[in-house]
């Protein structure tokens, strides 16, 4: 259970753009030009989408290692503008594309990688469950006194893996490619996982035409009560604002969690 006293706020800028397809070095050009633009305004956490390198590809040979130049160019990234940053990457650990991963992975302002969250839940519909190995563990990651559970596009569709972490953090962070065919499933699920875990919910995803699938964004904020967080356009990104206070303060008004039968 969280046990944090006061009141951590976190300013968090919702990275939502069209990432391309299997074309790393424009991606991450673009994503450059986009925290560098909200870096000046205070933004504490920059959050990209699902595989943000490479489009959400079932070409497990494009994935790389966390050594890698896609990573560290990531890495720069955060470290240049000083602010925490996250996103989604394919991930190999040898070069068996049986051993690649969709991952998400949280960079601190140093540039060090703080944590890496293994998709869980994979889109059998689309065969990633043939290109991909399943992450076998929840990863929660704190962020200037704001811990969160890091998850990934599909595994938005299964409750049980938020709930596993659901006392431990003030938040969740959902990355995603999530096409405009499902849009409405999207925004539903964001804020009932808001809700039953009475903790902040960000999503963040791509937008754009990639492999015949088109993305519309749709990145939001829900807070502990299921009501969307008000985000100010800057720089042509939207920023919202998270606080570990409101979701202590939900929780303790409506112990509902002290229910759950896990």
């Amino acid at each position: 259970m969280t046990t944090a006293v006061g009141d951590a706020r976190l300013t968090v800028a919702l990275g939502e753009y069209d990432t391309g397809w299997h074309d790393p070095r424009a991606s991450i050009a673009t994503a450059d030009r986009l925290v560098e633009r909200v870096s000046s305004i205070g933004v504490n956490l920059v959050v990209l989408p699902e595989m943000a390198t490479t489009g959400f590809t079932m070409e497990a040979d494009r994935a790389v290692p966390v050594e890698s130049d896609d990573v560290r160019a990531l890495q720069r990234i955060a470290a240049r503008n000083r602010v925490w940053l996250v996103a989604g990457v394919a991930l190999r650990t040898d070069d068996a594309s049986s051993c690649a991963t969709n991952a998400a992975i949280a960079i601190d302002p140093s540039g060090t990688i703080a944590a890496v969250h293994h998709k869980r839940r994979l889109f059998a519909l689309g065969g990633e469950d043939r290109a991909y190995r399943s992450g076998d563990h929840s990863t929660i990651v704190e962020i200037d006194g704001v811990r969160f559970g890091l998850f990934i596009c599909y595994e938005l569709r299964f409750a049980e893996v938020f709930a596993e972490v659901a006392e431990d953090v003030d938040g969740m962070i959902v990355i995603a490619n999530w096409p405009v065919t499902r849009q409405e499933h999207w925004d539903a699920l964001l804020r009932a996982r808001a809700i039953e875990n009475q903790c902040f919910v960000i999503g963040v995803n791509r937008t754009g035409v990639a492999d015949g699938l088109t993305y519309s964004g749709g990145s939001v904020v829900y807070d502990p009560w299921g009501a969307r967080v008000p985000a100010a356009v800057a720089s042509g990104v939207r920023v919202a604002t998270v606080s570990s206070a409101k979701t202590r303060d939900v929780r303790a008004k409506y112990p509902f969690l002290c229910d759950r039968q896990m």
